[in-house]
């Protein structure tokens, strides 16, 4: 479901701290807001590698859906 809510990412403004000395050089990307439910439990333990690593919630869940179309493929009709 999305929102309509639609920003670009850039190498400009991170989403998470970067450490002393890294580079980061993603490309611009149009990024839409969605809404998704999930359980309490995945929440806070998501909440809380967050803030162990100081990775934004936003960046393991982005990973998180890039892993899911390479395993079932990026076409949207495999199965």
């Amino acid at each position: 479901m999305q929102d309509g809510n639609v920003s670009s990412l850039s190498a400009d403004a991170p989403s998470a701290p970067a450490d002393a000395g890294e580079v980061r050089s993603a490309p611009e990307v149009e990024v839409v807001s969605t809404h998704v439910l999930v359980a309490e439990e995945q929440v806070q333990k998501l909440r809380e590698l967050s803030r162990r690593t100081r990775i934004a919630q936003s960046e393991y869940l982005r990973e998180a859906v890039e892993d899911l179309l390479a395993k079932y493929g990026r076409g949207g009709g495999q199965t």
